[in-house]
């Protein structure tokens, strides 16, 4: 019997780097939008049932939801990178198994952690602030949402060992239908069965299924899961820590300083809150090019790396941070633009609407900043030292978040927000300074 084809040949390691950077950054970003504009849909019907309580549940539990997502997010950082490096390096049968390896523990870490989440609700709900019906009503949504954390963990797999061979296409397509199940299902199980919140939890974990189906099929498509071997579990494990395991504490620092901030803001009330929901739901899906930059350049510096063409890693980190720089500026403007038809579309008034008209216009800015510690990040992440992304995410979320958005706070939740975009601003440029220091010495050696 014919041995399966491996991983296609390495893409990155010839060609125009800018071109790599735009097109596996626009296509991921697609995708990885697509897994963003679910939560902003569902929040946009709820946000359109005319209840600040509804909404500012569904602000608390996407703050719980930010932590598992980055989990997974900080997963597949790791496994684009191990199995990318072995694609460069031409060691087809080592990738084929790492794959399988990889989606293996990213299925077990994302049950333990989901479902693990479930006894503890209400205790975290009232660490960030929620109470009495608004408690209650996160506590609903998450009891159904966290059990599915699985589905959508395999799905993000997939889409990363996609990214890892270069196939940006099908990488994209793995959200894409996700995105459109829940556009289509929302309205009916919200409004057209009266189901509430209900509809929205339900229609969450129909579009994970949708999600981990699509991108299984991609990854056997190109023949990339090979036999789970036991024997090589352990190794593989230690492995894909090796660079995971910082990136998940790198990716799970951002959702820290996410609860603090929203801690802050709920002193000032619903309808606060309702507001920082919209804008935590709205910036992933107008910076999504940025957010994908990370995971999108690292099978681009890994398969260089591993090909020892150390001159393009180098102009793959200045191609990078150009590209953000251009993203940034064009979600800007539209922002900026569109910020009456977004506080019209959501429904919202008072203080929500105040929040997201001021970030709009001159807080998201701030994100040229944190673009720079995600180019930053994925250069540690790809260059041998995941740790130093590790260091500057946690020292951005506590050192720089918590005494500015502190300090903020005396000024309402619009000064919240200001604060912890000073403090992003600092952080994002040091680490953009150190990595481009990393990869001169690198070249240079």
């Amino acid at each position: 019997m014919p041995e399966s084809p491996g991983p296609a040949p390495a893409r990155f390691v010839t060609g125009p780097l800018f071109r790599h950077v735009a097109v596996m950054s626009t296509t991921s970003a697609i995708g990885l939008v697509a897994v963003f504009v679910v939560d902003l849909i569902n929040l946009f019907y709820i946000a359109r049932l005319g209840e600040q309580s509804i909404a500012a549940a569904v602000g608390f539990a996407g703050v719980v939801g930010f932590f598992h997502t980055s989990l997974c997010i900080g997963l597949t950082i790791g496994i684009a990178a191990v199995v990318s490096r072995r694609v460069g390096a031409g060691r087809a049968e080592d990738a084929r198994r790492l794959a399988m390896s990889s989606l293996f523990w990213m299925v077990l870490a994302a049950a333990l952690v989901g479902s693990g989440t479930a006894p503890f609700l209400h205790s975290l709900l009232r660490t960030l602030g929620a109470a009495g019906e608004t408690e209650r009503l996160a506590a609903r949504y998450l009891g159904v949402t966290v059990h599915s954390l699985p589905l959508l963990g395999i799905g993000m797999a997939c889409s990363a060992l996609l990214r890892s061979v270069g196939d940006a296409r099908g990488a994209m397509n793995v959200t894409l239908g996700a995105a459109l199940v829940t556009a289509v299902l929302d309205p009916i199980l919200i409004f057209g069965l009266h189901m509430g919140l209900d509809g929205a939890a339900a229609t969450a974990v129909i579009s994970r299924s949708i999600l981990a189906v699509v991108g299984l099929r991609g990854v056997m498509r190109h023949h990339l899961l090979g036999r789970l071997e036991g024997g090589h579990l352990l190794a593989d494990a230690r492995a894909l820590a090796a660079v995971a395991g910082p990136g998940v504490l790198s990716n799970l620092a951002t959702p820290v300083g996410a609860a603090f901030v929203t801690h802050s803001i709920a002193q000032f009330g619903a309808s606060a809150v309702a507001g920082q929901a919209i804008i935590d739901r709205l910036t992933p899906v107008a910076f999504g090019m940025v957010y994908a930059l990370s995971g999108a350049v690292g099978p681009i510096l890994g398969q260089n790396l591993g090909a020892r063409a150390f001159d393009r890693v180098r102009q793959g980190l200045r191609d990078s941070l150009r590209f953000m720089v251009m993203a940034v500026g064009a979600a800007w403007l539209l922002l900026a633009l569109g910020q009456g038809l977004l506080v019209q579309a959501f429904g919202v008034d008072g203080d929500a609407a105040h929040l997201v008209r001021m970030y709009c216009s001159w807080l998201a800015p701030s994100f040229f900043f944190i673009g720079a510690l995600f180019v930053a990040n994925a250069a540690f992440n790809n260059l041998g030292r995941p740790l130093w992304s590790t260091g500057f995410n946690w020292a951005r979320a506590t050192l720089g978040t918590i005494p500015f958005a502190w300090w903020g706070a005396h000024y309402g939740p619009v000064g919240v927000l200001a604060g912890a975009g000073v403090g992003s601003a600092i952080f994002g440029l040091l680490a953009m300074l150190v990595a481009t220091r990393l990869v001169r010495q690198l070249a240079h050696e």
